[in-house]
Formats: C-alpha cells, sequence, structure tokens
C-alpha cells in the first residue's frame, strides 16, 4: 500500500465516522502509531480534520452541525475551562475509580489526570483516546453506540455497563444550569449520566458561566447533597439559593490562563 493510499483510507474512514482515536486507526489498518499521526498530520494540513490528544475529527462545514462537534465545542470558554479543570483534577487523588463523561470540560479535567495512577470508566472516545498509552492509568470504556459528533458511547449497552460499576467519584459536564438543576441536550447522554451518577457517592459537575440560566432538552438531575458544583464565578443569585437549598456545594474555580505546550 502506497503513503498516499493510505492517507486517502484514513480520510475515508473519518469522512464516514467523524471521529477516530489513533488505537483504532493504526489497527484497522495495520499500521504503526507513528504512520498514524503522519497521516493525520497530512490530512490536518489540507483542511480535512482537526489533530488533538489521542485522535482526531472531521472538520465540519455546516455551521449548525458545528454546535455539536466536540472539537469546535472544545474551543468555547477554553480560559475557563482550564479553571475549572485545574480545580477538579485536585480533588481526585491516586488510587482513586474515576467516572468520566463525554464533555469538553470533563476533557479538559482528564488531561490534567495524566500523571495520576486512577482507574478511568469513560463512554468518551477522545478521553480514552487520550488515556490509551498511558501506563499508569487503567482505563475501562463503556459499551454502547457511538454519537458520532460528540464522540461519546451511549444507549442500552453503555447504561448497562454502567449499571455494573461503582466509583468514588464522577465528573460530569452539562448544557446549562438553572434552579431546576443540570441541563443537557441529547436525551441519550442524559440516560448514560444519570447511570453514572446512581454509580458513584460523589458527583462533581464542571459548568462555566456561559451556562447561567440554560436550559437544554432534558433536565439531567435536580440538585442534590451529594453534588459539588464547579464553576468559574458564582451563579446568579437564584441558582445559589438552589444550591444551597439542596446542601450541594459550590466551588469557584481561580482564573488561571492554559500554559501553551
Amino acid at each position: 500500500m502506497t503513503n498516499k493510499q493510505r492517507i486517502d483510507l484514513i480520510e475515508r474512514f473519518i469522512r464516514e465516522h467523524k471521529y477516530a482515536d489513533l488505537q483504532t486507526l493504526a489497527t484497522r489498518f495495520g499500521i504503526s502509531l507513528s504512520t498514524v499521526r503522519r497521516a493525520l498530520d497530512a490530512l490536518e494540513a489540507r483542511g480535512v480534520l482537526r489533530r488533538h490528544h489521542g485522535g482526531a475529527s472531521l472538520v465540519e462545514t455546516d455551521e449548525l452541525a458545528k454546535e455539536y462537534d466536540f472539537i469546535a465545542r472544545d474551543q468555547r470558554q477554553s480560559a475557563e475551562k482550564f479553571a475549572i479543570a485545574r480545580h477538579m483534577a485536585d480533588l481526585i487523588q491516586p488510587g482513586m475509580t474515576v467516572i468520566l463523561d463525554g464533555g469538553t470540560s470533563t476533557y479538559a479535567v482528564a488531561r490534567l489526570l495524566v500523571g495520576k495512577r486512577l482507574q478511568v470508566i469513560t463512554n468518551s472516545l477522545p478521553i480514552a483516546g487520550l488515556f490509551s498509552e498511558i501506563g499508569s492509568l487503567e482505563t475501562i470504556v463503556t459499551g454502547g453506540s457511538i454519537h458520532n459528533r460528540l464522540g461519546v458511547l451511549v444507549g442500552p449497552l453503555c447504561e448497562q455497563s454502567l449499571q455494573q460499576i461503582h466509583a468514588d467519584i464522577a465528573i460530569l459536564g452539562g448544557a446549562g444550569i438553572t434552579e431546576a438543576g443540570i441541563w443537557n441536550h441529547n436525551a441519550l447522554i442524559v440516560a448514560a449520566q444519570r447511570r453514572m451518577i446512581a454509580a458513584t457517592e460523589r458527583v462533581v459537575f464542571a459548568l462555566d458561566s456561559s451556562k447561567f440560566g440554560r436550559k437544554a432538552l432534558s433536565l439531567a438531575c435536580p440538585f442534590a447533597a451529594s453534588h459539588t458544583i464547579v464553576c468559574d464565578a458564582t451563579p446568579p443569585a437564584p441558582i445559589l439559593k438552589a444550591i444551597q437549598s439542596a446542601g450541594a456545594a459550590l466551588h469557584v474555580a481561580e482564573p488561571v490562563r492554559e500554559e501553551t505546550e
């Protein structure tokens, strides 16, 4: 197989699936990880995809589709997300079993956990790709159907696998937060999050200030005493009162700037 043929096959795969991690491409096409990286670099230079930790995602030309594209969403509120992520990463101690969902705020947390000895359970393909080459982490990926634009596994198989586990802590994201609780866009994602919440005794939500007062399709959960909400600013009074009334904890992350790599 020539290099051009290899790149064409990888391009066709990513155009079909919207996202692919390095290990999946290496296994599917029988090539090394370094060869995959070179092919992805070539495709990124042509504007076909965006590279990121552990894989690559198709560049969508449709602006509405970008609302649901993992990488496009990952660029939003980046400074705020990093402040929240750094605070949340400090809550996770070596030896813990941690559930990480598929949100971009959660991915920001995952990037700061790479040096810790942890057992991670996730339905996020980008997070699984990030951790795939790290020896200090044991990564368990749920089953399920792939929600391509978000790179997450959802559906009955995902929910069943989450029913069978228990974790020390769950790190979850959301599309919005109001006095009613945490909201998310997709009913299948909400169903998976509810299983994650049931599988642990402590849940920490990452929600930057752009989510304040926003509702989405489904209410993932109302506030509870086992919840910790981490934001980059203090929420409006009605939301703050609802958090306090439920006995949930609110942490306001100290603003920082992410260091360039």
